[in-house]
């Protein structure tokens, strides 16, 4: 291949993580699950129910608009990020290709390090590039440490459990929602406090950890990461307000969209969902509630524990062998279509950078 001549190992290695093949897995997983509920649930009579008129063609649509309109507000958050560097149709490309590594990695692990690798290939100082990734994990976790809570106590312990009266009855949905609120809280707080407020501290804290014998396997990555937030902080430090605040809008409202476009899907697919406000807004907050428990999935995009949760989160909207029907048309929106966009897009993109390495080394 060209690029195990243009890229060095440890390029390379990141570029295996993405390779295309990668795809086969999440899809086996996803639609084994699938498979599986379909011919667990299947009732003929219950699938009939789907009324295929204009009016479900209408919210399918809108399902898909706000998808799109979720990937116009990561393209404008990646081009404040890079100070208006890259144009809008480079932030649209870059955003599939950092979409497409994060559905074929782990949702424990994330692209984040992949999309280092890519955005460092743009020819982006190394600092910008480390502040990209650092900035909007924080800012990210800054939506959900916000969001999560405001939901819980708003809506209730039904956000979690259709059937939920008292936190009690939550049993394991609860315990895990309240330990990925207190995980984000005490990660975000650490590289919030350290990139705005004292990286010096953070980076000594990380290189420590990095030099116990417990933790050795992970030395690198942890120093690593402790060069990052004072590389970070530098960036960071100089920015204005407005800066800040169009970072953090474009990232509320990519992640309102996307939990926005279920509610869309529900709306087609299942007759007498009531429209007024509370019962939209518990819809919005079930599917924010599910994204935050599948965080640490071990599969790539949690493939196939988001389409098993989805029944059980929405079993008071969903009529039983109906949830199955409505989490495909979700996942083919939201995953499979980023799957696809970046087995086309990605192979173009490296014979681009291919091409930019081979005329760099013909003029020196």
């Amino acid at each position: 291949m060209a690029t195990q001549n243009s890229f060095s190992k440890e390029e390379q290695k990141v570029l295996d993580s993405v390779k295309l093949s990668r795809i086969i897995l999440p899809v086996l997983i996803g639609l084994g699950v699938v498979i599986y509920l379909i011919w667990k649930q299947w009732d003929p009579e219950v699938v009939a129910q789907i009324d295929w008129s204009r009016y479900t063609a209408f919210w399918l649509g809108m399902a898909v608009f706000l998808y799109v309109i979720r990937h116009l507000f990561y393209a404008w958050r990646l081009r404040v990020l890079s100070d208006k560097i890259f144009s809008w149709w480079k932030s649209t490309e870059l955003v599939f290709i950092w979409e497409f590594s994060s559905a074929v990695s782990p949702t424990s692990i994330g692209g984040a390090g992949v999309a280092l690798f890519f955005l460092a290939q743009e020819e982006l100082s190394a600092a910008k590039t480390v502040a990209i990734v650092v900035y909007t994990m924080i800012i990210d976790t800054i939506y959900f440490l916000v969001t999560l809570p405001l939901l819980y106590f708003i809506i209730g312990p039904i956000v979690l459990r259709p059937d939920a009266q008292t936190f009690s009855d939550l049993e394991a949905f609860g315990v895990g929602f309240w330990s990925v609120i207190i995980f984000m809280t005490c990660y975000g707080t650490l590289f919030f406090y350290g990139v705005f407020v004292k990286p010096k501290w953070l980076s000594n804290l990380l290189h420590w950890f990095s030099n116990r014998k417990i933790l050795r396997r992970f030395k690198d990555n942890l120093q690593k990461t402790a060069d990052d937030v004072i590389i970070s902080s530098k960036e960071l430090s100089t920015k204005p307000k407005s800066y800040h605040a169009q970072v953090l809008a474009s990232s509320t409202g990519a992640w309102v969209t996307r939990f926005l476009a279920i509610n869309c899907i529900i709306i087609a697919l299942i007759k007498g969902v009531p429209m007024d406000f509370w019962n939209q807004f518990t819809l919005f907050g079930r599917g924010q509630a599910m994204h935050s428990l599948v965080q640490f999935s071990p599969t790539p995009g949690g493939a196939g524990l988001t389409e098993y949760l989805f029944e059980g989160f929405y079993s008071d909207y969903i009529p039983v062998g109906l949830a199955i029907i409505v989490a495909l048309g979700w996942r083919l929106i939201t995953y499979y279509t980023y799957l696809v966009a970046g087995a086309i897009i990605i192979p173009n993109w490296l014979r681009k950078i291919v091409n930019k390495k081979r005329l760099k080394k013909k003029t020196i």
